[in-house]
This record gives structure tokens, sequence and C-alpha cells, in this order.
């Protein structure tokens, strides 16, 4: 078995987790609970967009930006351009100004069809201009009542496809109802940036906070401890029921700290 390295891994809040609240709040709160940084969800909240103010927060808070998350969800089809090949390259630009080294990347929409038919070569193409890693992030087919529409293409299992980084997300293998353990096994080296939430396998894509649904997400940071893992876990969860800021940050707290007890409590087993 590895032994764990001896760098810790980073465990980062992902802006996204702080919804309603803005991207400024993000940073003040992640400052605030002790995360080692942020990932900024690139979407409709204008700061999110200026590299300018975040390199101002980042500033102000002592928080480094580790990950930039393209505009690729629905609400954010007219941010940063409506040519996705456009919002990647701002993204790759973002991640560089600000010193990230990850920009995180959906697969298309089945309807994007250019942009599908050319997205797993484009995506090399890119990764082959810069340093910062384009880690492709695992989605989950639609399901509504008993019928299950495929929305991504490729595939929503980028395992399938030939990339040179990953993002695991473990809320979308709930949603997917596959398994998150034999997902990452299939990534293998590539896996170079993490997504923790938890889930129950609804149809909903849930972000629960760690420890609270049916993923392994004890053993999955366990394992990134054992096995050199170099990349950033992010906690990208979903708060948008708390009742109070004190509740939200509570939530984020637990999650934060769950993170690091289970990154902690892998072992070196002793050489014979």
């Amino acid at each position: 078995m590895a032994e764990p390295r001896d760098a810790a891994v980073s465990v980062a809040l992902s802006t996204a987790s702080v919804y309603p609240e803005s991207t400024a709040t993000a940073f003040e709160i992640a400052a605030r609970l002790g995360y080692d940084g942020v990932e900024v969800m690139v979407w409709t909240d204008p700061v999110s967009q200026d590299i300018d103010a975040l390199r101002r927060l980042s500033d102000y808070h002592g928080i480094p930006i580790l990950a930039v998350h393209a505009p690729c969800l629905l609400i954010t089809q007219r941010v940063w351009s409506t040519d996705p090949w456009v919002k990647l390259q701002r993204a790759r630009a973002a991640a560089e100004r600000l010193g990230a080294d990850t920009v995180v990347v959906h697969p298309p929409f089945r309807w994007q069809r250019q942009y599908a038919r050319d997205f797993v070569s484009g995506i090399w193409r890119m990764a082959n201009e810069t340093d910062v890693r384009f880690a492709v992030e695992n989605m989950y087919p639609w399901r509504y009542r008993d019928r299950e529409m495929l929305a991504y293409a490729p595939g929503w299992d980028v395992t399938k496809d030939d990339y040179r980084h990953f993002t695991v997300d473990l809320s979308h293998t709930a949603t997917a109802r596959t398994d998150a353990l034999e997902m990452i096994d299939r990534m293998g080296d590539r896996l170079g940036h993490v997504h923790l939430a938890d889930g129950r396998g609804s149809a909903k894509d849930e972000h629960m906070v760690p420890g609270r649904g049916t993923q392994p997400c004890a053993e999955l940071l366990e394992r990134l401890a054992l096995t050199g893992f170099d990349g950033h876990v992010v906690i990208e969860v979903n708060t948008r029921r708390a009742m109070s800021s004190a509740e939200r940050e509570a939530d984020l707290a637990e999650a934060l700290a769950y993170t690091r007890q289970h990154l902690a409590s892998a072992v070196k087993v002793p050489r014979r």
C-alpha cells in the first residue's frame, strides 16, 4: 500500500456552497472557518466574473483561489460568451491570472452538437497550451419519474473518454447511482480534483454535507491521503435551505471538520 504524502491535501470551499449568498460572502466564510482556499464558481454573480474583484477578495481575506469552475450550467449559458470554447479560454485565463491550478469543466449538453463532437480533442488541445489542469467532471443521467434522459455528450460518465484530468463529484455519483470508488479506480492517477458532497441516490442532485448521505466520502478521503493525491478537495454543498447565516456556517464548518478528520485518519502501514 502506498504511503501518505507528507503535505496535507488542501481543502477548499466552492463559492457555490453559500448560495444564495454572494461570491464575496464565500471568501469571508472560508477565511473565518479556516479553509485552505476557494474554488470560484463562475455564474451570474458579477463578482464571480470579475478577475480584479476576485483578486481583491483573495488578497483582503488572505484566501488563495485554487480552482475556477467554468460557467457550464444552464443558467450560465450567456456568461462569458455563448460560445463554449470562449468560456473555457476565459476560464483558463482567469485561472492563470488568479494563480489557480485547475479549471473544472462539465461535458457538453447533447444539443451542443459541434462542441460535443470536438470536446475530447479540444480539451486535450487546450490542456497542452497551459499548466492549468482542465479537470472534466462526472455528471449523471437526468430522470423524471421512470424516464431517463442522457443530457450530456459524449456522456455523463467521463471515464469512458480520454481526458488528461478528471474531477469526481460524489453528489453526482449518488444521482447517477454509480459506485464512486469504482469510478475513481477507473480515473486512476488522472483524478486531479474532488468535489466533496453527499447524496442518497435521489433523481435530484442533492449536494448534501458529507457524512449525511450514502456515498463513501470517508473511504474516498482516506484513499486520497494514502495514494499521493496532488489535487484539491473542494466542499461543494447545498446550503440554500439554511434558515440563517449561522446555520449555513455550521454546515460548512461540519463539512470542513469531516473532511480534515478523514484525510488525517489514514495511517501508514508498518513495513515488515
